[in-house]
Order: structure tokens, then sequence, then C-alpha cells
């Protein structure tokens, strides 16, 4: 590999983290929103490495070969990083959805002593991570009787019923952890469909302890367009609320 291909290829993996970063949203498929100024910097660091590196290892590879010493040559595994390159400029990989949740447990929810009171109005907008709280851990058990709105990723479990999900990630894709509420009644929506769901906590063992299910009756299973950025555990869209 010549240096000045060497040198596209850098600024080629540089223009990808660009497009991804700077020009669309599609970072957010693999990283918090706070990753992507860097992502930008990275993007640019890059871009200029590899316009600095064609031009100063044009003259020198000039110099090669008249000498007849071609050392510019590379393992031909660096073209791998081709692979990688093209992907971000042209076909990104998708987000993480149902496959992922369906091969993770649940993410263990923090463990709480109080809980505001719920506000009034049906149906009561809230977090899977705010459901699973005060299902197995609220003595209050203000939860029963309420119909509650959810929003989160449909992900296929079986035997009537099915798990709406939320994937959570810290840094990147690589830390993804899922919060789950297993979901019954009414039909099954399509695997990694986004739904808007509102209904009554499952009964089952004990309200406000561990025995108590994480589940939800549903009354209503609305589609929903995907959040710009479903890597958080957040409340429903108010367009979601209005439905």
């Amino acid at each position: 590999m010549k240096r000045w291909l060497r040198a596209g290829l850098l600024a080629l993996c540089g223009l990808g983290l660009l497009h991804i970063s700077l020009f669309t949203d599609l970072c957010l498929r693999y990283v918090k929103e706070g990753m992507r100024p860097l992502l930008i910097a990275s993007g640019v660091v890059l871009v200029l490495l590899g316009v600095a590196g064609a031009l100063l290892d044009r003259r020198q590879e000039d110099e090669e070969v008249r000498h007849g010493h071609d050392h510019s040559g590379l393992p031909r595994v660096a073209w791998l990083l081709l692979l990688p390159a093209l992907s971000l400029l042209f076909y990104a990989p998708p987000a993480l959805g149902a496959y992922t949740a369906s091969r993770q447990p649940a993410k263990p929810v923090a463990e709480r002593q109080t809980f505001a009171p719920l506000p009034a109005g049906s149906p009561v907008p809230m977090t899977l991570s705010d459901f699973t709280g005060r299902v197995q851990q609220d003595p209050a058990r203000d939860i029963k009787g309420r119909t509650i709105l959810m929003t989160g990723i449909v992900t296929p479990h079986g035997g009537g019923s099915w798990d709406l999900t939320r994937i959570i990630i810290n840094c990147c894709a690589a830390d993804a952890q899922s919060v789950k509420v297993r979901i019954y009644g009414g039909d099954v929506p399509p695997a990694g469909a986004w739904v808007a769901v509102t209904g009554t906590w499952h009964p089952g063992g004990r309200l406000g302890t561990r025995s108590a299910p994480v589940a939800l009756d549903a009354l209503t299973v609305k589609k929903v367009p995907r959040p710009v950025n479903g890597y958080q555990d957040a409340l429903p869209l108010p367009s979601a609320v209005t439905r």
C-alpha cells in the first residue's frame, strides 16, 4: 500500500466519524450525546493527519522510488480498516434493539427508601426503572389501580407475553444494559418496534416487595417514533401522552 493510500485511508476513517457525529445523529446509535464532541474532534484530527501525511510523505516516496528502495508497503490486513470506514459513510449499523435486549437480563434498579406521591391524572407517564422500583420497593403501594404510560422497545418473550424494554448505555453501546417490564394482554407488536403502552400493574406476589412481578396488563399499545436518543430510560414524550 503506497503512502498516499495509507493517508487516504486515515482521512476516510475521519470522514466516517464526522459523517455520523457532525452531519447526522447516527452516532447516537453507539454512544451517549455527551460523547459527540469527542467524536467530532477525533474525526477532524484523523482527516488532518491523513492530509498532512499525504503531503509530507509524497516527497519521501518519490525519493525512495528513484533509489530503488520502496519501503511504503503495509500488511494486507490494513485494508480491513476500509470496511468500517465505508460502513460509517454509506451503511451505518443499526441501533441496538430487540436482538440485544432479548439476550440480556434485566438491569437491577437502585434501592430507594422513599417515593414521591404519584401525580394526579391518568395515565401517569413513568420510566421503566421508576415503575420497577415502585412495584417492588414502595411500601405505600401507590401504583395499585393506577393507569401507567411507558414507552420502549418490543422484545418478544413467548408464552402470551412480551417485554417492554429500554436499553441504557453509560458510555457506548458496548456497556449497554436493559430495563424490562413484562406486558400481558393484546396482540404482540413486531419485535424491535417502539411503542407506547398504557395499562395497570399485573397482580402477583405482594406489591411493594421483591415478590411482586414487574409487569403490566396492557390497555392500549400504539407504535411511536424512536426517540433521537433512545439509550435512556426516559419519560414518554408529550406526543405519546396525547395519543
